[in-house]
């Protein structure tokens, strides 16, 4: 009866319901399924936002060099005209401007710099780690799923030689009850049966206790991976997940306080535009303008009215420039009320102009002379700072032979101390000129003129004189009137060099709307209202060729007086 006891004990413990550990580990692995692919989407997130604050900087960066070249494309250029422009107070605000765009693009360049190091850098080397964390905490998750899978299945296999030994101990007990109640079966057989029982049934326990104390481990190692050994790997990969998404919350912080942080200098960029424009002083531009282009002559006097009721006649005699010039009247001088000048009217002389700037109205030329003289006082300077250098260098190459040989700066202190001389003789030379217009010195004599390279004498013929001299006889488009001591071309010396040529045709009459003193070759002198003969009409350079009569000819202004063309004159047409 123990024995029966015993084997239906043994069938009761089959016939427990066992625990689905399958099931629970599909459970369990299909977590780590859903944990995987959801770190792996948040590390895909986290690239996305590198990749988007790593173009975002170069934005940044494209943005800093087009406003520097902007900047760079309107600076004006140095030793230029251009350069002489940004003196005006609109200029200069225009030139603060373009200096405060490179300061704001370098602000953009600090933006994108700090993007990089800040946050692409530090983010970039944050998600390798992330990886190589979420790596190692998925493979401790899959090496504990292993493990508890490993045991399970010991456990199985103890479970089943237990079970298959209680069977085979229940059929040997069967066939030793057989051979028991067998009467003719010998003693000796149910002996052998019955031994044969009770080896099994020890068997059977033995299969017992191993797979009691399998199972037992088992539970042990079970609850261990599902109360401890998981929830620690969970905890890890959940940590690591809302480290992730801190980490990414406080770069979006940073990308805007990368933003903010040069807020208060952009300000002080747009501020310093504000007061540059503020700046801006029209009174200050105009009068900038008239002390630059003043030229210091009287404006022309009231034009007569012609009454052309009458038959045309010419309203001064042949006589009546010699006259005018022996009346005893001065001619007038800068400064004086003349009529006879409209300077805006007047085209400047073309290419290089004579070097004391004689062609130019007597405010332009003291500015002009201002400025080469102190242009030439600053080179003379530099040379001297370079004398004084090499003099320096030359004492203590004396003092201290082993630094280097005292006359090897002989040579170059020599070539320095003969420039200077010519700066000064060049300083010398303009200052006369100026203090002629300052009226400081008396004038020059015409000989004086002449050998300072005011205008060259003519030794060709009053025809090619003409031609090579066509935009302006004087030297001057402006044809001012110097403090120079004026020496008259008597009538016969002009009319001298035209004695070989045929006279040229009339070709149309004029009338001189200003007073005109033509002082050099090639010019005529007429009065205000005078009628005179058209013979070469301006081709373009602003001087037309008249006649007075057989003996007087040569250039007025064009703007000086109105032409009537006869009209089967070649290209008739009336300059007013």
């Amino acid at each position: 009866m123990e024995f029966s006891f015993a084997r239906r004990d043994i069938v009761r413990l089959l016939k427990q319901p066992s625990r689905s550990i399958c099931g629970i580990t599909d459970q369990t692995e299909d977590q780590f399924d859903n944990l995987e692919k959801h770190t792996q989407w948040g590390i895909d997130v986290l690239e996305k936002y590198i990749k988007f604050v790593k173009e975002r900087a170069e934005i940044e960066l494209s943005y800093a060099k087009q406003l520097r070249n902007l900047s760079k494309k309107y600076q004006p250029k140095k030793n230029s005209k251009e350069e002489e422009e940004y003196r005006y107070t609109s200029t200069k605000a225009f030139l603060a401007t373009l200096n405060e765009i490179n300061d704001y693009a370098g602000q953009h360049e600090v933006i994108s710099e700090n993007m990089t190091s800040l946050i692409t850098g530090e983010l970039t080397r944050y998600v390798q780690e992330l990886k190589q964390e979420r790596k190692s905490h998925f493979h401790d998750g899959r090496k504990a799923q292993q493990h508890i899978e490993t045991c399970w299945k010991q456990l199985e296999a103890s479970k089943r030689r237990f079970e298959r030994d209680c069977k085979e101990a229940d059929r040997a007990q069967q066939y030793f009850e057989k051979m028991d109640a067998d009467i003719n079966v010998t003693k000796a057989d149910v002996e052998k049966a019955r031994q044969q029982a009770q080896l099994r049934h020890q068997m059977a326990e033995d299969s017992k206790a191993e797979y009691s104390s399998t199972l037992q481990k088992f539970n042990s190692e079970q609850h261990d991976h599902y109360y401890t050994h998981i929830p620690n790997i969970f905890q890890k990969i959940q940590e690591m997940e809302e480290r992730r998404i801190v980490r990414i919350g406080e770069s979006m912080k940073t990308f805007a306080e990368v933003d903010r942080q040069v807020i208060p200098i952009i300000g002080k960029c747009l501020d310093e535009i504000t007061k540059a424009a503020e700046s801006v002083d029209h009174k200050s531009d105009s009068q900038m303008v008239i002390e630059a282009f003043k030229s210091g002559f009287e404006p022309p006097g009231d034009i007569d009215f012609e009454d052309f009721t009458q038959p045309m006649k010419r309203t001064i005699s042949e006589s009546s420039l010699s006259n005018s010039r022996g009346d005893g009247k001065s001619e007038p001088k800068f400064g004086s009320k003349s009529k006879g000048k409209l300077w805006p009217f007047i085209k400047k002389n073309k290419g290089a102009g004579p070097e004391d700037f004689s062609n130019l109205p007597p405010e332009q030329r003291r500015k002009k002379l201002q400025q080469k003289v102190d242009e030439l006082n600053r080179d003379i300077q530099k040379e001297m700072d370079q004398r004084d250098a090499l003099t320096k260098m030359k004492d203590v190459y004396i003092k201290n032979p082993q630094m280097g040989d005292a006359a090897s700066v002989d040579h170059r202190l020599a070539e320095l101390g003969q420039n200077i001389e010519k700066l000064r003789l060049e300083v010398q030379k303009f200052e006369g000129w100026l203090a002629e217009v300052e009226g400081r010195l008396p004038p020059r004599n015409e000989q004086a003129r002449r050998q300072s390279g005011l205008y060259e004498a003519q030794n060709t013929s009053a025809v090619n004189s003409c031609a090579q001299d066509r935009e302006s006889p004087d030297g001057s488009y402006t044809e001012e009137q110097s403090q120079e001591t004026e020496m008259k071309v008597p009538a016969t010396d002009f009319d001298d060099e035209f004695d070989d040529e045929e006279p040229l045709p009339t070709i149309g009459t004029c009338k001189a709307l200003y007073t005109f003193e033509g002082q050099n070759e090639g010019t005529i002198s007429v009065a205000e209202g005078e009628m005179l003969y058209v013979i070469e009409e301006d081709k373009g350079d602003g001087w037309t060729r008249i006649r007075r009569n057989e003996d007087e000819e040569g250039y007025v202004p064009t703007s000086y007086v109105e032409v009537y063309l006869d009209k089967n004159a070649k290209g008739a047409m009336t300059y007013i």
